[in-house]
């Protein structure tokens, strides 16, 4: 009933922009303090790491290997990707552009910061951005994806015969 109404009604839609809103603007302000300021990863990796030590870490070894051989060697790639992704899921949050899309890939981008040990905001992000995907369309039914999405929608069932309206009747 919940997820129904999240999903259909137009005051849940309502409520969620004005999260949405809220959300885009964390993660603008995030992207532009670190292209406009500098940024760089490798301290963070370092602190991720030694929370990996002890009784009791907080990062999982699993975790502490990613960042030992993939993201520390290529910290140069990170120092671009993290800043641009903040900011530009941002913009589409705020704009209401592949609303969906841009709250999941904010969700990984907060899971990877929870990973490595640092919680500040993140599970409010995770939260506000679980409503969002749950809601689906509807989040971004006061945004770009009101126009978005129908010719979307149009063009992936003229150019490739796929329907997400839901099944075909057997009469059709």
């Amino acid at each position: 009933m919940l997820v129904k109404w999240v999903r259909e009604n137009r005051m849940a839609s309502g409520i969620l922009t004005v999260f949405r809103l809220w959300l885009g603007y964390t993660w603008v302000t995030s992207g532009w303090e670190k292209l406009t300021g500098g940024f760089a990863t490798m301290g963070f990796f370092k602190g991720a790491l030694a929370k990996a030590a002890g009784d009791h870490p907080a990062v999982q070894g699993w975790w502490a290997s990613f960042l030992e051989g993939v993201a520390m060697p290529n910290a140069k790639l990170f120092d671009f990707l993290i800043p641009w992704a903040e900011f530009l899921v941002g913009i589409a949050l705020i704009a209401g552009l592949f609303t969906t899309f841009a709250a999941l890939m904010g969700i990984m981008m907060n899971y990877a910061f929870l990973f490595s040990g640092t919680t500040s905001i993140n599970p409010q992000l995770v939260l506000i951005a679980t409503f969002i995907l749950i809601a689906g369309r509807n989040a971004g039914y006061f945004g770009l994806d009101y126009y978005a999405m129908p010719l979307i929608d149009k063009w992936m069932h003229k150019e490739h015969k796929i329907r997400f309206t839901g099944p075909k009747s057997k009469a059709s």
